[in-house]
């Protein structure tokens, strides 16, 4: 029997006792314009699932324990065409998207065509992430534009020979990581270095939600987005050349301060998708690689942003050394309060998209990506963010979005915290040697109505004003036998 990797095994665990309903779905949703032969892309479809085992393996159980059942080429893939009204688009979508695989005996991919039109498609790829990742997106589209035309005319897809199958990584993964319980194995050694980097890692970050955790999350998800034009991406580019970061640190560290400005304390852990893919022979194929690691970012002493980059390039570089070992592994190690309500060692996700986004080529159609349903929402707040580039390479401005659990937060509170975010990196960019609480958040609207409540009406005083320390020191000479704290029954003066 094939054993699951460790990323399948935890979102099996999931799925098996019923706690991720379609959170894990991963939906990919394209507009087709033209003439579309549905027969030849019914065939690409499957063509794609023969050339990628993971698409066409069950998750079998023996004794409580799962494994990969990879069934032979060949086999059906769940594949409907469906006539919808432009209007009632989103609705479908939305519905097609909240599929609960059974993946003890359903493939983890099913595909839907919307007709909306004469001419007019919509095509929705469903795939489990148990197996597929991001990266994955590409290779799939690539292939799947491949085999249509292919098919469409009449012939069969001629690929290059797949390296390996996502069975082999499971197994080179655990042949790489070695027993656990050898102190000398990759396994030990990355353990013990995040067990000591994440000792006393905040339970649960103090973020600025607008109502109490529900005791268990409904994942549903919004998403609101944010710019910064080029003359800002320019600006941030040069920082980070300068202090020998990347992009992303840049990012990492204006979303640690800008927590920390509201509230969420000084110690901020953010989680960060990895590929994975560190061999080359893995970078074709479709499979669930990608690990997490925890980057917990130090704002303490209220450091200049040039400071807390190099804090943020010496956490990450320590991390990325040690990123093989499975985060499910981590979390049952370091075994944090265990809770359905949060996400374990934290809350807040990172994203950065720096490579080409995946396409999709059909002979004969235009294409446009859609968005589908809004994705679920598997952390409390997860921020996406791209960069763009002209045509001479230099930096034409960033995009970004953040998805945010409905649960938790309105619409109009993630706007606040983007425009937070947007305005420290601009700040940032202009003053890196400015300290943390110098840099300018508030709008100049904000600022003035804050001016106002704190100044007040002006009234005159019929006494001074006496202090915290002298009114204390006033009760405890005139009353000193009077109570002052009552706890569990317990009353002392």
């Amino acid at each position: 029997m094939i054993p699951l990797s460790f990323a399948q095994r935890r979102l099996w665990f999931l799925g098996r006792f019923g706690a991720a309903g379609s959170a894990y779905n991963m939906p990919s949703v394209i507009r087709l314009t033209g003439t579309l032969d549905v027969a030849s892309l019914k065939a690409a479809i499957a063509d794609v699932v023969d050339r990628h085992e993971v698409l066409r393996t069950l998750i079998g159980e023996e004794e409580g324990e799962p494994f990969q059942e990879v069934r032979p080429a060949g086999q059906p893939v769940p594949f409907d065409v469906l006539s919808c009204a432009e209007e009632e688009l989103a609705g479908r979508l939305a519905e097609a998207c909240r599929h609960v695989f059974d993946l003890a005996v359903e493939f983890p991919l099913r595909v839907t065509l919307f007709r909306v039109a004469d001419g007019q498609w919509v095509l929705l790829v469903l795939m489990h992430h148990i197996a597929s990742d991001g990266w994955s997106t590409a290779p799939f589209l690539s292939d799947l534009g491949q085999a249509y035309t292919a098919r469409s005319n009449g012939g069969v897809p001629v690929w290059e020979e797949l390296p390996v199958q996502y069975a082999d990584y499971t197994l080179w993964q655990r042949d790489l990581l070695g027993d656990p319980s050898d102190p000398e194995s990759l396994f030990a050694q990355q353990l013990e270095y995040w067990k000591d980097n994440l000792a006393g890692v905040p339970e649960e970050l103090a973020l600025p939600v607008d109502r109490q955790r529900p005791a268990e999350p409904s994942h549903d998800g919004a998403l609101t987005v944010f710019e910064l034009d080029a003359d800002t991406h320019a600006r941030l580019a040069a920082l980070a050349r300068s202090t020998s970061t990347s992009m992303f640190m840049v990012f990492q560290a204006a979303i640690a301060a800008t927590l920390t400005r509201l509230g969420a304390g000084s110690d901020i852990p953010i989680g960060i998708p990895i590929a994975g893919r560190t061999d080359d022979a893995l970078e074709d194929l479709v499979g669930f690689f990608v690990n997490t690691l925890v980057l917990r970012t130090d704002t303490s002493g209220n450091p200049t942003f040039r400071d807390l980059l190099g804090r943020v390039r010496d956490t990450d570089l320590a991390a990325y050394a040690h990123q093989d070992l499975p985060f499910e592994s981590l979390v049952e190690a370091v075994n944090p309060q265990r809770s359905l309500a949060r996400h374990p060692l934290f809350q807040v996700m990172l994203a950065y998209h720096n490579t080409s986004r995946a396409s999709l080529e059909l002979p004969g159609l235009e294409l446009e990506a859609v968005p589908g349903a809004e994705a679920a929402a598997l952390f409390d707040l997860a921020f996406n963010i791209a960069e763009s580039h002209d045509d001479d390479a230099l930096p034409a401005g960033i995009s970004g979005g953040l998805q945010y659990a409905t649960d938790l937060f309105d619409r109009t509170t993630a706007e606040r915290i983007t425009a937070y975010l947007t305005r420290l990196l601009t700040a940032a960019a202009e003053q890196p040697d400015s300290s943390l609480d110098t840099l300018e958040i508030l709008s100049s609207e904000e600022r003035i109505r804050l001016a106002e409540i704190g100044t007040g009406p002006s009234t005159p005083e019929a006494e001074p004003r006496l202090l915290l320390p002298a009114l204390f020191e006033g009760q405890v000479a005139g009353r000193p036998d009077a109570v002052a704290v009552t706890f569990e029954g317990v009353s002392l003066t």
